[in-house]
């Protein structure tokens, strides 16, 4: 959570600084080097007119309910949970083999050559699952990463077309101890976005199925 509100929260700082100098100038769309090719008493192609239309949604709200995002933290921490589960099995099996093999060296029923040669082994196995959890703490990691890139590419494509639709220049990201410190009530769409985005979710589900 704290990683998409990070990347959101840097596109916000953009969008703000955007926003304030979109009070006090207009905005052509026409590029740089079109206006030097126009003669200067020609109007900009084309202009935004009359007041900016802003809205946000409250991003911790609009996650916790949005399936989609639902559904991969579940999926994550099930894969998590299995990850930490096989690690605690060959953990435990291992130290069962250590205490095993001094048992056998204080009873004398095995030569200390041969004991070495257990130990060695032992040691290369303990490598090896220090490997294996490394390996997939970043296997989860990354996976974490893709969850997170997946919803805000979800989340953004659709508010792309429903700012289109209801005519918003802006939609902000709101969440506690980021760049917007105050937001009107009246402005907030995060309920009306957030039922769209489920929506849109369990249509593609049952195609899928």
């Amino acid at each position: 959570m704290k990683k998409l509100n990070l990347w959101i929260n840097v596109v916000l700082v953009v969008a703000v600084a955007i926003l304030f100098v979109f009070q006090f100038t207009s905005f052509s769309l026409t590029s740089d080097n079109e206006k030097k090719d126009q003669p200067k008493q020609e109007q900009p192609k084309e202009e935004i007119k009359g007041n900016l239309k802003v809205a946000y949604v409250h991003i911790d709200s609009l996650l916790s309910g949005y399936d989609l995002y639902i559904d991969k933290q579940e999926e994550f921490m099930q894969e998590q949970t299995n990850s930490q589960a096989e690690l605690q099995s060959r953990s435990k099996q291992l130290q069962q083999e250590f205490e095993s093999l001094k048992e056998k060296l204080n009873k004398g029923l095995i030569t200390r050559a041969k004991a070495r040669m257990m130990q060695q082994s032992l040691g290369q196995r303990e490598q090896e699952l220090y490997q294996l959890r490394n390996n997939m703490s970043s296997k989860l990691a990354e996976k974490e990463q893709v969850i997170y890139r997946q919803v805000l590419d979800n989340v953004m494509n659709y508010l792309d077309d429903y700012a289109k639709e209801n005519g918003y220049h802006y939609i902000l990201s709101f969440s506690f101890g980021g760049p917007i410190l105050y937001t009107d009530k009246r402005l907030e769409i995060t309920q009306d976005v957030l039922k769209g985005l489920n929506k849109k979710y369990d249509e593609k589900q049952k195609k899928e199925k």
